[in-house]
């Protein structure tokens, strides 16, 4: 899966993506137990998301161009009221694709973020033509407005 997530971002190339590690994700834990949804087989994950909710002030300073993925990561405050979800990452091994796993694990851990916070927004930073799909489908499912960072 960590070949698959280079592959597509590039993330150990480019500083300004959230370089995720198991620190990230302790973190990500901190600000909500649902950031991260993953399905297993007997090999390992074959379908992960990562999410980060925060602010939809950071949200914007994101989308304007003013804060890299890392930067709103670092920025958002542990222990906040979060209204926006960055849809970080959605990665699924290619023999297990469409099959709607990465849509069903994301509206779940948004489902389990909103019970906790009051989510208005979702937004996304897409790499590929299936990412900017699968965020509008996710978007449109969850009933909240999409923001996306141009490429």
């Amino acid at each position: 899966m960590l070949h698959l997530a280079d592959e597509v971002f590039a993330m150990h190339d480019d500083p300004t993506q959230l370089q995720v590690d198991d620190v990230v994700l302790d973190r990500l834990h901190r600000l909500h137990p649902a950031t991260r949804g993953e399905i297993m087989d007997g090999d390992g994950p074959v379908a992960w998301i990562l999410l980060i909710p925060t602010t939809t002030t950071l949200m914007r300073s994101f989308l304007a161009g003013h804060l890299t993925e890392q930067e709103l990561y670092d920025r958002t405050p542990e222990g906040a009221v979060y209204d926006a979800i960055y849809l970080c990452s959605a990665l699924v091994l290619k023999e297990h694709r469409r099959n709607g796993s990465a849509k069903r694990l994301a509206k779940e851990s948004i489902q389990r973020i909103r019970e906790d916070h009051p989510i208005q927004a979702l937004f996304g930073w897409p790499f590929t033509l299936e990412g900017d799909a699968l965020a509008k489908v996710i978007a449109d499912e969850a009933g909240l407005p999409l923001w996306t960072r141009p490429r």
